[in-house]
């Protein structure tokens, strides 16, 4: 891992990546009164090279965002082409940003593993019984019927901007 102090030229400090996931692996709100943990923000490309983003359930675990979506949804169709994408979440004293590839998951511990994730922070998902995807009691209305297909974020680098004093701003290369 390689972490680059953007903010060097203007004196800010580096920026502590285990600060960062250490919040991430918390759920850390963006504020301490915050109701909900937080909005994640996926970005994928669409066909004709322009950005599409849209907010997903992500979630954070083994040191990744994993997210779900149905087969038929503009952002399954975008990965399956391209699989570049961006999630980006505001966690309390930050803003991360991190860039990859979408892989789809279909191996059943792993699948078995994030919906316990899932079904732990409060939605009950569960594998489905094809092996495929997962499927809950409900889910966005446009997602379509389950089983939905799950996708891990794999990484190439992450931008981190620190809100709190003296700030800092800093892009991680995995």
């Amino acid at each position: 891992m390689e972490i680059i102090n953007l903010g060097e030229a203007d004196g800010l400090p580096p920026v502590d990546w285990t600060t960062v996931t250490d919040k991430l692996d918390a759920g850390s709100a963006p504020a301490p009164d915050s109701l909900n943990s937080r909005t994640t923000w996926l970005s994928t490309v669409n066909e004709d090279g322009s950005p599409h983003v849209t907010p997903v359930g992500a979630l954070w675990l083994d040191g990744t965002f994993w997210f779900q979506t149905g087969a038929g949804t503009r952002k399954a169709r975008n990965v399956a082409r391209d699989p570049r994408c961006s999630i980006a979440v505001s966690i309390r004293d930050a803003d991360v940003v991190f860039e990859g590839d979408a892989k789809r998951v279909t191996d059943a511990g792993a699948l078995a593993r994030v919906a316990k994730g899932w079904a732990d922070n409060g939605w009950p998902a569960e594998p489905d019984d094809s092996g495929q995807g997962i499927t809950a009691p409900f889910n966005a209305p446009a997602q379509g019927p389950p089983p939905w297909n799950v996708y891990r974020l794999e990484p190439r680098s992450a931008i981190v901007t620190l809100s709190m004093e003296p700030g800092g701003l800093a892009r991680v290369r995995f």
